[in-house]
This record gives C-alpha cells, sequence and structure tokens, in this order.
C-alpha cells in the first residue's frame, strides 16, 4: 500500500535532449528509492537504447512485448509490463525497436498521443500503479513529445557542467510548446543537479547558476558523483540494491522524498484553485 496513497497515478517524464548527463541513472533510481518508501512505481523505458531495462535485469532476450509495441499500438500497457527485482517496481522495457517507430507512426493523426492512450486505458480500469516514470531518449523527436503529451510533469536531469543552462534553456523552451499545443496540464515537476563533485569549482560555480537562475524549481537534493552508482548498472541492479549506504544511494532516496512532498503540495494547490 502506497505511503502516498491521497495522489492519484502521476507520471512523470524524465528528459534531456542532452546524452550523458544522469537521465537514466536517475529513472532508474529514483524510481527504486520512491518503491522503496511505499510507492507503486512503473518505470516505461522509452529510450531505444534501452539502458533503464538493463538497469533494472532485463535481458534482450526478455522483451518480447516492450514500449514498441504500445507505440504501435499491438500491445496494451498490462500486456507490456514486466516485474523486476525490485519490489513495487515494474517496467515497460525498451528494445532498439523504437528506433523505427517514428517512421511507422509519421501519418498516423494520433502520432502524439500514443503513449497516452496506452497510459490513460489501463489506468482508467486499474489505477494500480501511484507514479509512472518516462525514461525519454536524449534528443526532442517524437517519442520525447508522446512521453511529454502523457505526462503530469517534467523532471529534468542537469549536469554540473559548462553548457548545462544553455542545454535547458531548449527544453524549457519545448515544454512551454508541448503545454500550449498537446498537453495543458503539463509542469516542470523539478531540476536535479546530477554528477555533483563538490572538489570541483566549476561544478559549484554551475550549481550556484542554476539555483540563481531556476530557484525554487531546482531540488535540494543535488546527485554526487559516486563509483558505486556507475558500477550498479553492469550487474542489472539499481545502486539502492548494489549498495544501500553508499552516498549515491541515500542522494536517490532523499530525491524521491523531495517529488513526494511537491506533488502533495501540487495538489494542494489544485484541489484549492
Amino acid at each position: 500500500m502506497s505511503i502516498n496513497s491521497d495522489i492519484r497515478p502521476r507520471v512523470i517524464a524524465l528528459a534531456n535532449q542532452k546524452g550523458g548527463v544522469g537521465k537514466t541513472t536517475t529513472a532508474i533510481n529514483l524510481a527504486t528509492a520512491l518503491a522503496a518508501i511505499g510507492e507503486e512505481v512503473l518505470l516505461i523505458d522509452l529510450d531505444p537504447q534501452g539502458n533503464a531495462s538493463t538497469g533494472l535485469g532485463i535481458g534482450r532476450d526478455e522483451r518480447d512485448i516492450s514500449a514498441y509495441d504500445l507505440m504501435d499500438g499491438s500491445a496494451t500497457l498490462k500486456q507490456a509490463v514486466q516485474p523486476t527485482a525490485v519490489p513495487q517496481l515494474s517496467i515497460v522495457p525498451a528494445t532498439l525497436d523504437l528506433l523505427g517507430v517514428e517512421t511507422e507512426i509519421a501519418g498516423a493523426t494520433d502520432r502524439m498521443f500514443r503513449l497516452k492512450k496506452a497510459v490513460a486505458g489501463h489506468l482508467g480500469r486499474n489505477p494500480d500503479f501511484t507514479y509512472i516514470l518516462i525514461d525519454c531518449p536524449p534528443s526532442l523527436n517524437l517519442l520525447t513529445l508522446n512521453a511529454l503529451a502523457a505526462a503530469n510533469g517534467v523532471l529534468v536531469p542537469l549536469q554540473t557542467e559548462f553548457f548545462a543552462l544553455e542545454g535547458l534553456s531548449q527544453l524549457l523552451s519545448t515544454v512551454d510548446q508541448v503545454r500550449q499545443t498537446l498537453n495543458n496540464q503539463l509542469s516542470i515537476q523539478g531540476i536535479v543537479l546530477t554528477m555533483y563533485d563538490k572538489r570541483n569549482g566549476l561544478a559549484k560555480q554551475v550549481m550556484e547558476d542554476v539555483r540563481e537562475n531556476m530557484g525554487d524549481l531546482v531540488y535540494d537534493t543535488v546527485i554526487p558523483r559516486n563509483v558505486r552508482v556507475s558500477e550498479a548498472p553492469s550487474f542489472g541492479k539499481p545502486v539502492l540494491l548494489y549498495d544501500m549506504k553508499c552516498a549515491g544511494s541515500q542522494a536517490y532516496l532523499k530525491l524521491a522524498s523531495q517529488v513526494i512532498q511537491r506533488e502533495k503540495l501540487h495538489n494542494k494547490r489544485r484541489a484549492e484553485a
């Protein structure tokens, strides 16, 4: 049973068109942390690389039904969901077939809403998840637009490096366009700073700049650069299963708590509106 049962299923897309920022690592470990503190979580791997699936121990030969089948309409969400080794965490895995889906559905009138229909159809019958996280590809393509159309909020992993703000402005512009044209309920759930090295003066300066420019959108929790976090995917495990006590694990648990608190605040404001 969720400790957060007052919140109906929330769909959060993890997006950043820049690769190598810790997006998939954050998707895996935030999903695990949410499950660890009592949420029922589904992670939809919408990245053709399928790294979120691999990082949760789902082998390539175990992905008979995948996110591709959701997008082409040949499977329902219920059919595509698989359990993971993490209690209360399920996944819709990804395969390389997703690379071709954009071309295959390009002429369909509902091409922007395939994922939204799949998610809504399932939750309408049986809302058995409190959080659905979507790991987007590192580009602003049709797959990412489907995720943004389906989501309530966007969580942006942002590496503490020189060009961080430049890439962020492009993503925020896309989110604004999606809000105006595809999904007027979409909001920025938050920005999480990743791969932070406190010994690096530039990283500290970037963190300060992002906080100054983005204010309360930036989570208090910062994900440190941590060797245990980097090692965990090669064992098919989230870092919380690989090393619960390391700094990375503790940071993701704190982030999960902050995500929940923001969702509670969002729902309170929505109820008062």
